[in-house]
């Protein structure tokens, strides 16, 4: 007997279920919020050299405000005042002569700079004038907390396969508080930067531990429907952030008003379950036993006590060690494990880089930068939809491959796109942008089926971890296009096409039970499903839709 038998009759997808569900809505919410911040709190507005310091003797007395820009500060290509320079004298001549001589004396701005302030009261370019030869600083606001992310996904990898899924997410809740709400105290750039670190940190045990403890308390037939769901919580809060960054256009009170609502979280902890396969794998049957009597009870299966006792879940799950501490050792110990882990970390860098490189690049399609944030954001619901019936119809491996594959056409197509054409490259830069996440969806669930339980949080924190390399990287990745204007593009474009390719090699996960242990997956034939409903052989295995009913009772 395996542990989906089992969960069947709770009935494995129940009001219960949805419950776990709805209370992981909120902190899932808040992720986008921060981790796509960056646009805004980081944003550059527009900036012109403070020009105060050239009136000497009041030369600018009878000046307009245009004049005096004119004959201080030199015109760019497109007629706008320079943003890093400024004559080292007035040139008065040039109220006079539309052009300025070769020869002026140009220098870097000497008195600090003057912000457009319309879009936004303040952001960390404007703070610490995070700009021109420092504006490579300003970018790497955004690399601090994806390391941040990055370091926490292999932390609470090994924490949440060694001390649960509960008591982490606890954790990732008050960490992600304490040093988020801190970090709107900061009064230099470098205190800013630690507390954007750990506040990285601590939110990745939201976003892989969240996933996580969804889909191992969903039967096998929901499994795709819990995915796919669960992830509309990204979908809402990328959307909301595009509002509430409108609304509230200081960085201080932006990341205060993106952060506060993790209090909720925190209250709401105390009624989510452990997750019972963890329990069950690590020999606590008695906690589990718990847990699913009252997930039985919640949905109305009454006769789960007289059905099934404590000792029957001890055969659930065979671990020839049941005190064994697995750790990321395990995942490259065995052939077919690594395997595994190495295409899966590849994926999940080319799905994370080339979300991203789109996410955290949204100017130049000809909108403003909140109005091309919600149209990102949006773009996502049909994508969602549409994977979700992808995941039904052709299957997880195709689904992933195909989704990072159209991404990176997508960004050819607009590398060879005139920009005048911008209604053409804004509409092809939204498709991408909903391919993207629609590979972001797949990946996580499909990754959740892939490794077993006994190492499941450490195969997710290490995917997570690739995952937020690439994102790491790809903030500095955008400064290449200081090379050439489309070399970012090209990268990104590559990574995603290459990653989509590579996805090809997985197996497919598809209407299976989830692997329990290694031996599941070194168990399992080429082009055989992972064995859950048998013991050790060598006979091809079979899928689960073959005894459990669709309804999952």
């Amino acid at each position: 007997m395996k542990f989906e038998s089992i969960l069947a009759e709770t009935d494995g997808f129940g009001k219960y279920q949805i419950l776990i569900i709805t209370l992981l809505f909120i902190p899932r919410i808040i992720l986008p919020c921060h981790f796509l911040l960056n646009n805004f709190i980081a944003a550059e507005p527009a900036h012109h050299c403070d020009i105060s310091g050239l009136d000497n003797g009041g030369v600018f007395e009878n000046l307009t405000q245009d004049q005096r820009l004119k004959v201080s500060i030199p015109a760019q290509e497109d007629g706008t005042p320079s943003s890093c320079e400024m004559f080292a004298e007035p040139q008065l001549h040039l109220l006079h002569n539309s052009s300025s001589p070769a020869d002026a004396p140009v220098v870097p701005c000497q008195n600090g700079w003057v912000y457009d302030t319309s879009t936004f009261t303040s952001t960390l370019a404007t703070e610490w004038d995070l700009i021109c030869d420092r504006k490579g600083m300003n970018r790497a606001t955004a690399t601090i907390f994806f390391v941040g992310v990055m370091i926490g996904a292999v932390v609470f990898g090994i924490l949440c396969d060694k001390y649960g899924r509960k008591s982490m997410l606890l954790v990732s809740y008050l960490l992600a508080i304490a040093f988020g709400l801190a970090s709107t105290f900061s009064n230099s750039y470098m205190m800013f930067a630690v507390m954007r670190f750990f506040t990285g940190f601590g939110l990745t045990g939201i976003s892989i531990i969240s996933i996580v403890l969804s889909i191992e308390w969903v039967d096998v037939a929901h499994r795709t429907f819990i995915g796919v769901i669960g992830s509309m919580a990204w979908t809402v809060g990328n959307m909301l952030l595009a509002g509430v960054a409108y609304l509230v256009n200081g960085w201080r009170m932006l990341i205060v008003a993106v952060t506060t609502p993790l209090i909720l979280a925190v209250a709401t902890w105390w009624w989510i379950p452990e997750s019972a396969r963890w329990l069950i794998a690590n020999g606590k049957v008695e906690k589990a036993y718990t847990y699913l009597e009252k997930c039985a009870k919640f949905n109305g299966k009454k006769e789960f006590s007289s059905n099934f006792k404590p000792q029957t879940l001890s055969k659930v799950v065979t671990v020839e060690d049941k005190n064994k501490n697995y750790t990321y050792l395990d995942l490259v110990r065995t052939p077919n494990m690594r395997k595994l882990t190495i295409i899966t970390g590849i994926v999940w860098y080319g799905v994370a880089s080339t979300y991203y490189g789109i996410s955290l690049n949204i100017t130049g399609f000809g909108l403003n930068i909140y109005l091309t944030h919600f149209i990102y954001g949006a773009i996502e619901v049909p994508a969602k939809l549409l994977v979700y019936v992808s995941l039904n119809k052709i299957g997880r491996k195709k689904s992933q491959a195909g989704t990072l594959i159209l991404t990176g056409v997508c960004i050819a197509i607009n590398i060879f796109l005139p920009k005048d054409m911008w209604y053409v490259r804004t509409i092809v830069a939204v498709l991408g942008k909903g391919l993207s996440e629609a590979s972001f969806t797949c990946v996580f669930l499909y990754t959740t089926e892939l490794y077993p339980t006994v190492v499941r949080q450490n195969g997710v924190g290490y995917t997570s971890f690739t995952a937020r390399l690439g994102v790491s990287i790809a903030p500095l990745i955008m400064l290449l296009e200081d090379v050439w204007k489309l070399l970012p593009q090209v990268i990104i474009c590559t990574v995603s096409i290459s990653s989509g390719l590579l996805a090809l090699l997985l197996p497919e996960t598809q209407n299976v039970r989830l692997p329990e242990t290694i031996e599941d997956i070194e168990e399992a034939r080429k082009k055989s499903v992972y064995a859950a409903s048998q013991e050790k052989s060598d006979m091809p295995l079979k899928p689960l839709t073959s005894d459990v009913p669709e309804n999952g009772v």
